[in-house]
């Protein structure tokens, strides 16, 4: 195998193999992104039964009707998610020392990145290798879901980051929904969430509900909006899936904390669409942590997704409002027929683009609404990776 592909897609076995070929492209202007690319080798069935029970909580739940919920749950006929994928590793959960193994090879990669670029280069990482799979279709359920009550209670009438709504527009939508709260506790909870305190609650106000620290003593929090209390969602998960949240959370921190010691910036991986809110979120948490002096951490954009526009334009927002430095990476992505399929079994709307050709224009729009915000903002604020295949994308980046 070493005389046909390797020469072409595998730098090397260990950090002294891959040097040679790292200082080559150098030369020539051309950096490196350090990738561990060895999986676990299990059969079909193996895969899915790895699946579902690491996707499987064992709190109980009632039978699910709607749609978008079944969306953020694991389905066997979907277990195995290697197929119908053919760029991207697939990691299944085994145990927590199985991830606390993975958290060690990525501390390698950022070893041999530092090693072996100056510091130039980047480890590219997965979420789905440092913990349960379940814990981020728990987490990604929940911020979607409270995400869609922002938009029924703003409306969508305006662009995402004009969505506002006043006490008197809350208590308006909470009647609307059948939710009964009066005078004092509408206020009461309007009074929670207007963190501006200018009497509008707009995205970044409303997203605090939701708050994921790294801290670990707090991990994940939101409003109840019939009581109007803070409460934790490790209320719904087991003593043994809260230790289980507690140390992905610890090994997502020690990987950026590491890589931000040894000058190397991290790449987060973008995945399938069920675990995609929850790997973006932590993103922007570590960004949040790490990424004050410079752009350490970077989030991966897939842009053959109808949201990613919107998801982008909120995200640079938050960085600008917060003043930390923003780094993206823009590709298609890699999940487009075990996607399509999925949704349309389950009965969710299908959340990839219609065709290639809408995919390059949201590429395209994804790409602008970056240039300009580097535009705006101050120099090295916003770092943004093309990270494409296609010779046409690659040209219409250098000319934007």
């Amino acid at each position: 195998m070493k005389a046909t592909f390797y020469g072409q897609f595998v730098a090397g076995e260990d950090q002294d193999d891959i040097r040679p070929t790292i200082e080559k492209n150098m030369k020539f202007g051309v950096k490196s992104i350090l990738d561990y690319s060895v999986e676990k080798d299990l059969s079909s069935e193996e895969a899915k039964k790895a699946e579902m029970e690491s996707c499987t909580s064992d709190m109980p739940s009632g039978e699910l009707q709607d749609p978008e919920i079944k969306r953020y749950r694991a389905h066997e006929e979907f277990g195995d998610r290697r197929e119908k994928v053919f760029e991207a590793r697939t990691y299944f959960y085994k145990d927590e020392a199985d991830c606390d193994e993975n958290m060690n090879i990525f501390l390698n990669c950022i070893d041999a990145v530092s090693g072996a670029t100056d510091g130039s280069g980047f480890a590219a990482i997965k979420l789905t290798a440092l913990g349960r799979p379940q814990l981020l279709l728990q987490m990604s359920e929940v911020l979607v879901s409270t995400r869609a009550m922002f938009d029924k209670i703003a409306g969508t009438d305006v662009d995402i980051l004009l969505r506002s709504f006043s006490q008197k527009d809350l208590r308006r939508s909470l009647k609307g929904m059948g939710i009964p709260m009066s005078r004092d506790e509408t206020k009461k909870w309007f009074t929670f969430l207007d963190s501006g305190q200018d009497g509008e609650v707009d995205l970044l106000d409303w997203d605090n509900l939701l708050e994921v620290s790294m801290s670990l003593h707090k991990v994940f929090n939101r409003v109840n909006v019939k009581t109007g209390e803070a409460e934790s969602l490790i209320t719904a998960l087991t003593e043994e899936e809260e230790n289980q949240m507690k140390n992905m959370l610890y090994r997502i921190n020690k990987i950026a904390k590491y890589a931000k010691q040894q000058g190397v910036r991290v790449m987060i991986d973008a995945e399938q669409t069920y675990f995609q809110p929850a790997i973006s979120r932590l993103a922007m948490e570590i960004m949040r942590k790490f990424n004050k002096d410079r752009a350490v951490i970077f989030n991966t954009y897939q842009c053959y997704l109808k949201a990613t526009l919107n998801n982008i334009i909120i995200d640079l927002d938050l960085s600008r409002k917060e003043d930390f430095y923003f780094g993206a990476k823009l590709v298609r992505g890699a999940y487009m027929e075990q996607e399509r399929e999925r949704a349309k079994t389950l009965g969710y709307d299908d959340p990839i683009c219609d065709s290639f050709e809408h995919t390059t224009e949201n590429y395209y729009n994804v790409l602008n609404e970056v240039m300009r915000t580097i535009q705006k903002r101050d120099r090295g604020k916003v770092s943004v990776m093309v990270a494409s295949h296609n010779e046409e994308t690659v040209k219409y980046t250098v000319e934007a």
